[in-house]
């Protein structure tokens, strides 16, 4: 492939690399919700336990990102990859012959650090360094959307999995699907461009640069709420749907699809959700190359406080179910790519892995927050409503935190002592 003439495209062999391992990885990772009904029910467990296992994961997979961002950046991204890969492929082969919930939480840990090897950390830095600068805000767009892609995949088929065999073969059924992101390893190698002027010299000096800047403190804590938000839908959405969510009419539109029960709904509500996020990712990619990214981060998260609000005041149908998936799924991941690319604008791509990487801790910690508080406090209270309302109030706060960030690049600027 003719190096110069990769500098200019927007499709590239990484760029498609890229799409297809986040595809295959969040496929996995957005179908864990579809066991939490399954697992509860095999071995007698509160609702907290397997959501416990799934914070963890979050967790583990934030803390992750930085340290993965910072091998990619030191020894090579696709040495990253496969170690992210055999983490992955191991926990969730793990997971099917575990028993109890300490093996289950412990496991969660290395699909943590799995999804970080092989998730938007390592493969936006790499999809963002790989890019011309004109298409990049579209690059990191459409492999955000790829993910989303893998959503809409996800959740249906794991539903269909269970259907035909046990909830532990179908973990190992996922742990032998992670290792196919290596087939795409030849694909990765990013054309080399020299560093813009001004871009720190080495990853001390650039972390030192960032965590003295108030606007990286700010995307810091607004990422939080996006984590929450996520965390908690991607574990608890389907249960949610399932248990609060009026009867299906027989003969129905949904019936004519396959749907006849509010488990099913639940699952395909969360490919909806993952398919309308296609497009508005792509939108928010292109949106972010002619308007502000921080003016925009506020109304994606402004848009995500109005939807949840409106779903949890009305009675849950499945009218009401498939509106809002499509509605929060527009905004879903559309945060990731303005997100990223903000960082990458304010501070370089020379870093952007490891920088992008403790941004992106916030989101998992959010994460955490919101799977553990999701379990908790349905165990509590036997439904999710408190938990939603809590999501609500985060929302509104990111909306406000992005506004004063200082959307232009660190070098030209002083940085708060």
């Amino acid at each position: 492939m003719n190096q110069s003439a990769d500098s200019t495209r927007l499709v590239t062999p990484v760029l498609v690399a890229g799409c297809l391992i986040l595809l295959v990885g969040f496929a996995i990772r957005a179908a864990f919700g579809v066991f939490q009904i399954p697992v509860a029910e095999a071995f007698g467990w509160p609702r907290a336990e397997f959501s416990t296992a799934i914070a963890i994961q979050n967790l583990a997979w934030g803390f992750g990102q930085p340290l993965f961002g910072a091998i990619a950046e030191k020894v090579g991204d696709r040495k990253a990859i496969i170690i992210g890969a055999l983490l992955y492929a191991l926990g969730l082969g793990f997971t099917g012959i575990a028993t109890s919930p300490a093996q289950y939480q412990i496991l969660e840990v290395a699909v943590g650090f799995g999804i970080a090897g092989t998730g938007f950390g390592v493969i936006l830095a790499l999809v963002g360094r790989a890019a011309p600068d004109e298409h990049r805000s579209m690059a990191l767009a459409i492999a955000t959307a790829a993910g989303s892609a893998g959503q809409v995949v996800g959740p249906p088929a794991v539903e269909t999995l269970l259907a035909f065999m046990p909830f532990q073969t179908v973990f190992l059924v996922l742990a032998a699907t992670a290792l196919t992101v290596l087939l795409f390893l030849p694909m990765l190698k990013a054309p080399t461009k020299p560093f813009a002027a001004g871009e720190s010299p080495s990853l001390g000096d650039a972390l030192s640069r960032a965590f003295r800047d108030p606007s990286y403190t700010l995307i810091f804590v607004g990422f939080f709420s996006c984590g929450y938000q996520l965390g908690f839908m991607t574990a608890h959405f389907p249960a949610l749907v399932t248990e609060m969510c009026g009867p299906i009419a027989p003969g129905g539109l949904l019936a004519a699809f396959g749907i006849t029960s509010t488990s099913a709904l639940g699952a395909a509500a969360f490919g909806l959700i993952g398919f309308a996020n296609i497009a508005g990712t792509l939108l928010a990619g292109w949106a972010g190359k002619h308007w502000p990214k921080r003016y925009l981060l506020a109304g994606i998260y402004t848009g995500r406080t109005l939807f949840a609000a409106a779903f949890i005041l009305f009675p849950i149908t499945p009218a009401t179910v498939l509106l809002f998936s499509a509605g929060m799924g527009a905004l879903w991941l559309a945060t990731v790519p303005l997100t990223s690319g903000l960082v990458g604008h304010i501070y370089g791509m020379r870093f952007l892995g490891t920088l992008y990487g403790f941004v992106f801790l916030s989101h998992q910690i959010g994460s955490f927050m919101g799977i553990w508080l999701g379990g908790r406090l349905y165990d509590a209270y036997g439904d999710y409503t408190t938990v939603w309302w809590i999501g609500v109030g985060v929302g509104a706060f990111s909306a406000v935190v992005h506004l004063p960030v200082r959307e232009r690049p660190l070098s030209p600027r002083a940085v708060v002592a």
